[in-house]
């Protein structure tokens, strides 16, 4: 069975239990402990252990889980065509670069209460590029007029997801965006979003 190491309040975490859900996967999951030092030399988690097969990095394993247990073809959560496929890892790798290094220093202060994150113009300037990055979701939104990449829904939707649910929690102003407020309601019809994402942590 998989062994999904972290913490089920990480949002990264979070992906990798919701990916799981999509598939239909049973896994186990423990907390991060010292005896788990040697699976990831960076200490962070999520780590999957899959028949002795160690991974980290949060993306890589929602698309590991795809390719070795997704269904393939038309609906699939990881496409096998180059081009649709690569519209998924582009709005997955965007997600993890462009997207979280604008909220990070705004969501370490408000949320995480963080002592080396309290310079107000830092806050400021952060919730901009947050708002910004969402308005670029919603415009996608809007164009593909379902989900991120595209008619069907995707891994990159679960990992924007969790983002959006994200910046909904966060306490802070916020641009009334209706193509990602009407998203993040018709990702609530999903049990994995309701049980991973939409569950009020942020």
């Amino acid at each position: 069975m998989l062994k999904i190491i972290g913490k089920d309040t990480s949002i990264n975490v979070r992906k990798v239990l919701w990916t799981c859900m999509e598939l239909g996967l049973p896994f186990e999951r423990e907390d991060w402990n010292a005896q788990h030092a040697g699976l990831n030399p960076n200490a962070l988690v999520p780590v999957l252990v899959d028949e002795g097969f160690v991974l980290w990095e949060s993306n890589t394993i929602c698309r590991y889980l795809c390719n070795r247990y997704g269904e393939q073809g038309e609906g699939a959560l990881l496409p096998a065509g180059p081009r649709d496929r690569a519209r998924v890892e582009q709005w997955m790798d965007w997600q993890a670069t462009d997207l979280n290094t604008a909220w990070r220093y705004a969501f370490m202060a408000l949320v995480r209460g963080s002592a080396a994150h309290r310079d107000a113009a830092q806050i400021e300037a952060s919730i901009a590029a947050w708002n910004r990055h969402i308005g670029i979701l919603d415009a996608q939104l809007r164009a593909t007029g379902a989900y991120a990449a595209g008619s069907s829904f995707t891994l990159a939707d679960v990992v924007l997801g969790l983002s959006v649910n994200r910046w909904m929690m966060t306490p802070m102003d916020r641009p009334d965006l209706r193509h990602v407020a009407a998203y993040y309601d018709c990702l609530g019809e999903r049990q994995g979003f309701r049980e991973f994402g939409r569950n009020g942590v942020a």
